[in-house]
């Protein structure tokens, strides 16, 4: 089966509408704010990041550092959105 450019813009819409909804938006905003730049995350707000899932915390983080003043950091935001998510993971075990 081969997937067209136009399905893959619908399901990364679909992802992301769905995935912006999840978190409340306090939460989402000290996620953006560790991701890039030197924020912190509360242990509520992991507990909301790992319920939103991976899928849809790869998928945002990955859509905001493509764009193109962020783009020349990609690498690093997309090490520090990893470094969250595990950060994250590990608080809602110990929880």
């Amino acid at each position: 089966m081969t997937t067209s450019t136009s399905q893959l813009t619908t399901l990364f819409i679909v992802v992301a509408l769905v995935c912006a909804f999840v978190p409340a938006f306090s939460c989402a905003l000290d996620i953006i704010g560790v991701v890039f730049g030197n924020g912190t995350i509360t242990d509520a707000c992991c507990h909301d990041l790992v319920e939103e899932g991976k899928v849809c915390h790869d998928t945002l983080i990955k859509y905001i550092s493509d764009r193109p003043h962020l783009v020349a950091n990609e690498t690093q935001y997309l090490k520090k959105r990893d470094d969250l998510w595990t950060h994250c993971v590990s608080v809602t075990k110990t929880a």
